[in-house]
C-alpha cells in the first residue's frame, strides 16, 4: 500500500474513532459500509441500494417471519422456509370459501414515538400502497403477488387507487384481507420488509397536500415503524447512528447504539477492521476477506445464499433485442476469470436464471460454457460478423457498473470488456454513482448493458422472483430491468400464482425457467458468497433472503 493510502486510511481511523462518544456503560457497535442509506422509504428510488435496506429494515418490523433453523458451517443463523412464526401479526385464519384472510394483531407494541400499533396503521399502510404514490412500487407489488384484491394491473390503466373494502378494520388489533384469487405466496409476502407497518400516527405528521402520504419524509429524514432501533442522526453520504429502541416488544436489544459509518474504499474498511476500531463490515474484495480470516481477533463468516452476478442487456435498446446477439455475448463471457479476478475464486458458475435456495428452483443444462469461435460464429448469425455494423450502436455498447464497489467490480468489467473485445465488440466502461444506477435499473429501466450484484428475491420462491424481475409489465411486473416480456412466461406465471396444487404448478415452473433460459433474458455469471467480516467478540450473524442483518440478532462481548 502507498503512502498516500496510508494517510488516507489514518486518516479514516481518525474520523471513525471521533464518533465513539457513548457512555461508557453503553454497548456500541461500529459498522463499516460503502455508504449509509441513501433513503429510508420502501416505496422510494433507493428500495434496491442494500445500505437503505439495511436502515430501514432495522427500523422497521415485519409483519410475520420465519423461524430460525440452527447455523451453517461458518456459524452463521439460517431460516426454514417452510415455517412462519408471529411478529406484528401474532396469529392468522384462512378461509378458501370467501378468499379472506383474518391477522390477529400482537397488542402492546409501541414505536420509537411511543405510539401504539393498531389496525389503524395497517389500513394506512395498504393505502399507501394502493395509492402508488412511491416512486417505486414496491407496496404494491408485494400486495398484489399475495393476490389482495383491487391491487392488479388495472391500476395502472387507469383503476381505483383507492383500497376499498379489501382491506377491513374489524377492531383495533383485527384485520380481514381479501383476495382476488387465492395465492399460495400470501404468508410469504407478508415477511417482507415493504409490508412493514409504518407509525401511521407520525407519518400522518408529516403529509402535504403535494405530498399526503409523507414519501418526502420517509425518504429524506426518518421511516416511523414498529422495529428494534430508532434513528438518532443520519448524516448523507457520512453516518447513520441508531439506539435501541426502549419500547420494542421483543426486548431491548443487546447492543444500544449502532453507527454506521460510510468508508466508500474496502481497503479502509478492512485495515480499520483489523485495528480493532470497529467490529462489521461487508462487501469487502474476496481477496481482503481471505486477508481477515488469519486477523487476530476478526472472524469471517459467510453463505452461498441469492446473490449473484449477472450481465443485463435491455431488450428494449438495440441492439439488445437480438437473440444470436445475447447469445454471441453469453458464449464469450469468461466466467472462471470472474469468479478469479473477482471474488478470489469464492464464487461458483450461475447456470440458471434464479439460485438453489428458491422454492421450485431447478437446475438446467449449462447452454452457453465460454466458447469463443461459437461466440464468434453466433455474432455473424446476429448479421455482426466480427462486429462490423454496430458501430452505429455505440452509445449502447457502455458497460455501467457500482462505482463504489469498482475494487472488484472495476476489475470485472474490465474483464468483459476484454472478452468482448476478442468476438469483435468495442465496450467502455461506465461506473455510476450507488444511486444513480438504482434509479436507472429500478426507475428508468434505460440502462443498455450494465453488471448487476445487488438484485435478488427477497421472497425466497421462483414464483415471487419471476414477477421481480421476468413479468411483464402490463402483467404485473415491476423490477423488469431487461424489458423483457415473452407472452408464454406471463400466462404460465399468472397460473401458477393462483394454483395451490404443487404437482399442478410444477410444470409451469419449470416450464417459466426452460423459456428463461432458452431466450437468456439476462446473462448469468456467477454465484457469490454472502459475506461478514467481524470481531470474535461479536456473535449472531444470521443470512436472510435480503441479505440485510438483524442488528436485534446481534451481541457484543465487553
Amino acid at each position: 500500500m502507498n503512502k498516500a493510502m496510508t494517510r488516507l486510511t489514518a486518516l479514516a481511523v481518525a474520523a471513525i474513532a471521533s464518533t465513539l462518544t457513548a457512555q461508557a456503560q453503553q454497548s456500541q457497535l461500529l459498522y463499516l459500509a460503502e455508504d449509509v442509506p441513501a433513503g429510508l422509504n420502501y416505496d422510494g428510488p433507493s428500495v434496491s441500494v442494500n445500505t437503505s435496506q439495511t436502515g430501514f429494515i432495522n427500523l422497521m418490523e415485519p409483519l410475520i417471519y420465519y423461524p430460525y433453523a440452527g447455523s451453517n458451517d461458518d456459524g452463521v443463523r439460517m431460516l426454514d422456509f417452510s415455517k412462519f412464526e408471529g411478529r406484528l401479526v401474532e396469529r392468522w385464519e384462512n378461509d378458501p370459501a370467501t378468499k379472506t384472510w383474518t391477522l390477529h394483531l400482537r397488542r402492546g407494541v409501541k414505536s420509537c414515538f411511543g405510539n401504539t400499533f393498531t389496525a389503524d396503521d395497517m389500513i394506512y399502510t395498504l393505502s399507501r400502497a394502493k395509492s402508488v404514490s412511491g416512486q417505486a412500487p414496491i407496496g404494491w407489488f408485494l400486495s398484489s403477488v399475495a393476490a389482495i384484491k383491487g391491487f392488479d394491473r388495472s391500476v395502472f390503466t387507469g383503476g381505483s387507487k383507492e383500497l376499498g373494502d379489501s382491506v377491513v378494520k374489524v377492531d383495533d388489533y383485527t384485520v380481514r384481507i381479501t383476495q382476488s384469487d387465492p395465492s399460495f405466496l400470501f404468508l410469504m409476502v407478508l415477511t417482507n420488509y415493504g409490508m412493514a407497518p409504518f407509525d401511521s400516527v407520525e407519518l400522518k405528521k408529516h403529509a402535504t397536500p403535494q405530498d399526503p402520504w409523507s414519501h418526502i419524509h420517509a425518504n429524506t429524514v426518518n421511516s416511523t415503524g414498529f422495529g428494534p432501533y430508532c434513528l438518532e442522526r443520519w448524516v448523507k453520504d457520512d453516518e447513520f447512528v441508531m439506539t435501541a429502541n426502549p419500547n420494542y416488544y421483543r426486548g431491548k436489544p443487546a447492543i444500544d447504539r449502532i453507527v454506521i459509518k460510510k468508508v466508500p474504499q474496502s481497503a479502509n474498511r478492512t485495515l480499520t477492521l483489523r485495528s480493532g476500531q470497529a467490529q462489521l463490515t461487508q462487501r469487502l474484495t474476496s481477496r481482503e476477506f481471505e486477508s481477515l480470516r488469519s486477523a487476530r481477533g476478526v472472524k469471517v463468516a459467510g453463505v452461498y445464499g441469492n446473490e449473484t452476478l449477472f450481465l443485463n442487456l435491455n431488450w428494449k435498446t438495440p441492439p439488445f433485442d437480438n437473440a444470436k446477439l445475447r447469445q454471441a455475448i453469453a458464449a464469450a463471457m469468461p466466467y472462471r476469470q470472474i469468479a478469479s479476478i473477482g471474488y478470489a475464486n469464492q464464487a461458483r458458475r450461475w447456470e440458471a436464471h434464479y439460485t438453489g435456495v428458491l422454492n421450485g428452483y431447478i437446475k438446467p443444462d449449462a447452454q452457453f460454457p465460454q466458447d469463443v469461435e461459437r461466440a464468434k460464429a453466433l455474432l455473424a448469425e446476429a448479421g455482426f460478423p466480427e462486429g462490423k455494423g454496430l458501430e452505429k450502436y455505440a452509445d449502447a455498447f457502455k458497460l455501467a457498473f457500482t462505482a463504489e464497489r469498482e475494487s472488484y467490480l472495476g476489475p470485472i468489467a474490465t474483464t468483459i470488456q476484454s472478452a468482448l473485445k476478442d468476438i469483435g465488440l468495442q465496450v467502455q466502461l461506465e461506473p455510476m454513482p450507488q444511486t444513480q444506477i438504482a434509479d436507472r435499473r429500478l426507475v428508468k429501466k434505460d440502462l443498455p448493458i450494465s453488471i448487476s450484484d445487488t438484485e435478488k428475491p427477497v421472497g425466497p420462491d421462483v414464483i415471487y422472483a419471476t414477477k421481480l424481475f421476468f413479468v411483464s409489465p402490463g402483467a404485473g411486473g415491476v423490477n423488469n430491468m431487461a424489458n423483457y416480456s415473452n407472452a408464454e412466461v406471463d400466462r404460465m406465471f399468472t397460473q401458477a400464482l393462483i394454483e395451490s396444487d404443487g404437482a399442478k404448478r410444477e410444470p409451469l415452473v419449470r416450464g417459466i425457467q426452460q423459456i428463461l433460459q432458452s431466450e437468456l433474458a439476462w446473462i448469468p455469471l456467477v454465484e457469490t458468497r454472502t459475506q461478514w467480516a467481524f470481531s470474535e467478540k461479536l456473535t449472531g450473524i444470521s443470512w436472510h433472503p435480503d441479505n440485510s442483518l438483524r442488528l436485534f440478532d446481534l451481541k457484543l462481548a465487553p
